[in-house]
């Protein structure tokens, strides 16, 4: 689900020497090749042709990616091949070898310093990706009678989680799933995503309805932005209910952009009346209203977040989801046999359109299943939701 981790592999295989990232594995190649090549060259052209002076290279380039054992062997084996007279490696002097004596002990010095810094740069990014992934942790395949795929992609660089959050938990009537976008983006937004998600999971379990998830939703961040001068805390979302004895969807939307409804090859913006976004009062102001959406099968719900809407091509034009969407389930209607397969259409096609993004995405696709089949997984006992508390707490 989560892509920015390869994401964020993928750019540390790219621009490894700049970030102090363990090199790619390519990287331990050229120092023995240039090495050989220097040694085969030196020996099949004639004696005024001299190579010495590139062979002090290679323990630089050993302690790019070998540790200091290693590169101090490296440098060990140039001394003895410019020692060696049969190599014929330009005959260098006392002070060439001592030069490159010298370069050999600087590079295992670098190695063990680089070696150090690499080691210690896991083990902060280990702990920093633990802390992140249990914020937002990886989206099961299925829940329920619901198979479920996405894609995130956090705009900060380096980052797991941003601005967008979601989850997707079984409740004790049904599925329940959320999709939203705090003001703001990067690790800054990151505490209320842990707030909002841990509000919805206990929602999940404690509300008998999606309004009342969201009035608790909102309660968390009216709370958390009390105190605060010039606080300005909100969040839109989108919640969304697939219930056990029924073919049908429930969306509540709080300022956030409409989920879509794929039915064969048509693709339509579901009319969820907006509410207000989340963190504003909607609980004693204007509760927002849910829409029931009846389902076929083989109907696939897309929820998204507004970084796919606001990609922009070079003109500034906004990425036509409906429409390009459309074109493609029309084009290959076997899109929308693989849900994760559709995410990642989607999300190729935003960045064919816009080359690159600066708002954080969140792609999801829902697969309800048949209601039967839900019944069938139901467990024994669960527990009942209790009902919405008549006043708001402190907490």
């Amino acid at each position: 689900m989560i892509r920015a981790e390869a994401r964020r592999r993928e750019a540390d295989q790219r621009d490894w020497l700049l970030r102090g990232t363990p090199p790619p594995p390519w990287v331990r190649w050229p120092p023995p090749l240039l090495l050989l090549a220097i040694t085969l060259v030196q020996l099949l052209t004639p004696r005024t042709l001299d190579l010495s002076f590139l062979i002090a290279a290679v323990p630089p380039l050993a302690a790019l990616s070998y540790g200091p054992a290693l590169t101090a062997l490296v440098g060990a084996g140039v001394l003895v091949l410019l020692s060696l007279p049969v190599f014929d490696l330009g005959h260098p002097g006392n002070s060439d070898e001592l030069t490159i004596s010298f370069i050999a002990l600087l590079s295992v010095l670098f190695a063990w310093v680089r070696s150090r810094r690499e080691a210690q740069l896991v083990t902060v990014r280990t702990v920093a990706e633990a802390a992140q992934l249990a914020v937002l942790p990886p989206l099961q395949e299925q829940v329920g009678r619901v198979r479920c795929a996405g894609l995130y992609e956090a705009a900060q660089h380096e980052t797991l989680v941003g601005g967008d959050f979601f989850d997707v938990r079984r409740g004790p009537r049904g599925v329940r799933a959320l999709i939203g976008d705090v003001q703001g983006h990067g690790l800054a937004a990151v505490g209320t995503v842990a707030a909002l998600l841990g509000a919805f999971r206990e929602a999940v379990l404690d509300r008998a309805d999606l309004e009342g998830v969201a009035a608790q939703l909102d309660r968390r961040l009216v709370v958390d932005s009390a105190g605060q001068q010039h606080a300005e805390l909100f969040a839109t979302a989108v919640l969304l209910e697939f219930p056990d004895d029924a073919s049908v969807v429930r969306v509540v939307s709080c300022g956030h952009p409409q989920p879509l409804l794929l039915r064969g090859t048509e693709v339509t913006e579901l009319d969820v009346p907006s509410g207000a976004p989340l963190g504003l009062g909607i609980a004693g102001l204007a509760p927002p209203e849910g829409l029931t959406v009846p389902l076929l099968p083989g109907d696939l719900l897309l929820g998204l977040t507004d970084g796919v809407g606001e990609a922009r091509d070079a003109s500034g034009t906004f990425y036509p989801l409906i429409d390009r969407l459309t074109a493609m389930v029309e084009a290959d209607a076997t899109v929308l046999d693989e849900p994760g397969g559709l995410a990642e259409r989607v999300w190729a096609d935003v960045l064919a359109y816009a080359g690159s993004i600066r708002d954080d995405v969140t792609l999801m696709v829902f697969a309800p299943g048949p209601v039967a089949e839900a019944a069938q997984r139901q467990p024994e006992r669960e527990p009942e939701p209790r009902p919405d508390p008549g006043q708001p707490d402190a907490a």
